[in-house]
């Protein structure tokens, strides 16, 4: 499970060091695309497939299942992280999150997400106070 939040920098080059933690399950290759909020998502290969399965699996008659397929799959980038754990980050996918210098990469179960830093404490920031009155809406019956 990918867990955690950590706040490396970008180089100048737009690549991205890995945390540590997440390395092993990202090292054989991973999926980079956009995700909500303006965040990015890095996807283990079989998550990757997994959800891709269940996209196309939407009828194609579906506007609302095409323009997500459109645009989950036009800004994909394939990457296998290098020896010391980097990976390039095209320069749309970039400015799609509004990266530049300081991100913040977390881990959300099944995925990894980048974050522009401020763009995450500001997200966080928001979401504080909705966390706590979900928590019954999404999880009824679980104590915590």
């Amino acid at each position: 499970m990918l867990l955690g939040t950590y706040t490396p920098r970008l180089d100048e080059k737009g690549r991205l060091i890995l945390p540590a933690k997440f390395r092993g399950r990202l090292a054989s290759g991973l999926v980079m695309t956009r995700g909500q909020e303006r965040c990015l998502f890095l996807l283990p290969i079989d998550q990757f497939n997994r959800m891709y399965e269940q996209i196309s699996q939407a009828p194609v008659t579906s506007r609302q299942a095409r323009d997500y397929l459109r645009m989950f799959l036009s800004g994909a980038s394939d990457e296998v992280p290098d020896k010391q754990g980097r990976i390039g980050i095209p320069a749309p996918l970039r400015d799609y999150a509004g990266l530049d210098r300081d991100v913040a990469v977390i881990g959300v179960g099944t995925r990894v997400e980048v974050w522009d830093a401020s763009a995450w404490a500001t997200y966080q920031q928001e979401q504080e106070s909705d966390y706590a009155e979900t928590a019954e809406e999404i999880f009824p019956g679980v104590g915590f």
